[in-house]
């Protein structure tokens, strides 16, 4: 009687999520938290930054075997992406404000942006020199 009472929660079926998996939700938390605080702050700053480093990992840590690469390239793509579509609304066709705005917005989270991404290589290039077989076999 109390295995048939006894309450099982469902179980997470597959290895994790498929490359367009990861880069879809990257980019829809990136561009979401990004886009509320270029919104409300009128720049980006540090809950972008960590939102960054957050996905990245997130990324790494869900993704299947073999999206690592996706992982790590996606994050600060999608971040470029979010600041130059908030740029353009505001800011227009204007060259010179829009270049400014742009490269300030990158600026801002440099120091996130540099570590998620030796973070991320390092994970990457260590994932693909572990998968190479070893030379000093005799």
């Amino acid at each position: 009687m109390s295995s048939e009472a006894q309450v099982t929660r469902p179980l997470i079926q597959g290895p994790g999520l498929k490359k367009e998996g990861v880069v879809v939700l990257q980019s829809f938390f990136i561009f979401f938290f990004g886009s509320i605080e270029l919104i409300f702050r009128s720049g980006a700053g540090i809950v972008t930054g960590v939102i960054v480093c957050a996905v990245l990992y997130g990324g790494l840590r869900f993704g299947r075997k073999g999206t690592t690469y996706v992982s790590v390239v996606t994050p600060p793509l999608a971040f470029a992406a979010t600041v130059l579509f908030y740029a353009l609304l505001r800011d227009g066709i204007h060259i010179s404000r829009l270049g400014i705005d742009f490269i300030a917005s990158l600026a801002s989270i440099a120091p996130y942006l540099l570590l998620s991404a030796i973070y991320g290589w390092f994970v990457f290039f260590n994932e693909k020199a572990k998968s190479k077989p070893s030379k000093n076999r005799l």
